[in-house]
Formats: C-alpha cells, structure tokens, sequence
C-alpha cells in the first residue's frame, strides 16, 4: 500500500499514529505530496479527485480518502479494536468528528495566515473558527473527560492529534486556559510511542 504523505498533517498523523499502534507500519510506502487548492502541486490528483490527503493507495481496490475512512480501514484490516462494537462506537465516532472539527477549523485559520493575501484577510472569520474550537474544547474538557480516561481507541488518538496540531500551529491561542482536565490527560497521554514518533513538522 501506499499512502500520500505529509508531516506537518495533522490528518496524516492519525492515521500514522494507527498505522503505529497496529503495528503495520511496514506495510505501508510514504509518498510526500504536498500542494494547496490553489496549487495542488503533488497532491495524488488521479488517485484521489479531491485532491487531498491522506490517501491510501491499495494494491486490491480503489484508493481510500479521508483520515476517518483509511482509519476504520486499517484498523479492521488489523482487527485491532480501535473502533468498538455498537453501541460503543458511536461515541468514538463522535469523539473522532469532534476532533477533525477542531483540525477543520485551526486549518482554516492556518491558511487564511498562509494563502490568503494580507490585505483580503478577515480578523472575524478567523475568531470565529476559533470559537468552534473553544466550544469543542469545553465539551472534551467535560462531558468527554470520563471517555478519554477509557479504553484506548480511536476517538482519544484523534483528539490527542488535534491538540497536538493546536499546539504546532495555534500556540499564541493557549488551549489550555480554562481546560485544566483536557490539559492534565493530554500532558500523559502524548507520552505514548505512536504520537512520540509523529510529531508534525514543516
């Protein structure tokens, strides 16, 4: 299998986190790809419509897209258990959706800070994708706090991702403040040697 690559994707880190955890990183080629929707430079276009990664080039079918999609894949594929049976995986899934939210969100502001041109940049619009992730970041601070502290699955490697992506490109934002619970279990959980191995860069 290959799978389109880049370091600093925070999307690319879940599933390199699972691909870690699954123990099939060998199974797997890293293929860099880079690009924008303006430019979408190496970007796996012809495996991948969208444009996007990651991507999951398989040798027995269609290439896979979308980190949740190439999760639930590689994980089976591992029958590994990172996504529970009913009715327990419903709130993985939502626990996972409510990490990718938060990464949805700080992308966005990271590329009105990169792509857009200075003067066509909108303050509001980016404190209002903020404001998605502080409300997101109020829920996992409390009604999400017991889960975290579960069995390990995929719904808690997604969120360790995403405040490791706060951290890489939002820093100046201080999570932290006012999610004293979220803080304490993150500052343990991102010890363990999948997310060690990951950390993003570029």
């Amino acid at each position: 299998m290959k799978l389109y690559h880049n370091t600093a994707s925070p999307y690319i880190r879940k599933v390199m986190v699972l691909l870690h955890e699954t123990g099939q990183l060998g199974d797997v080629e890293l293929v860099n790809a880079s690009g924008t929707a303006i430019d979408p430079g190496t970007m796996p276009i012809s495996q991948n419509p969208l444009g996007k990664v990651p991507t999951l080039e398989r040798d027995d079918g269609p290439a896979l897209y979308d980190s949740r999609v190439i999760c639930q894949y590689l994980d089976t594929r591992a029958n590994a258990g990172l996504y529970p049976e009913a009715p327990a995986l419903w709130d993985t899934l939502t626990l996972e959706a409510t990490a990718d939210g938060i990464l949805d969100a700080a992308i966005l502001m990271t590329y009105e800070a990169r792509i857009r041109p200075e003067e066509l940049r909108y303050a509001p619009w980016v404190d209002a994708q903020w404001g998605k992730i502080s409300r997101a970041l109020t829920a996992l601070n409390t009604r999400w706090m017991s889960h975290l502290h579960g069995k390990l699955d995929m719904g808690q490697l997604a969120v360790a991702c995403a405040l490791g992506y706060l951290d890489f490109r939002h820093d100046a934002r201080n999570w932290r403040q006012g999610n004293d619970s979220l803080a304490a279990w993150y500052a343990e959980f991102e010890k363990r040697d999948s997310l060690q191995a990951t950390i993003p860069a570029g």
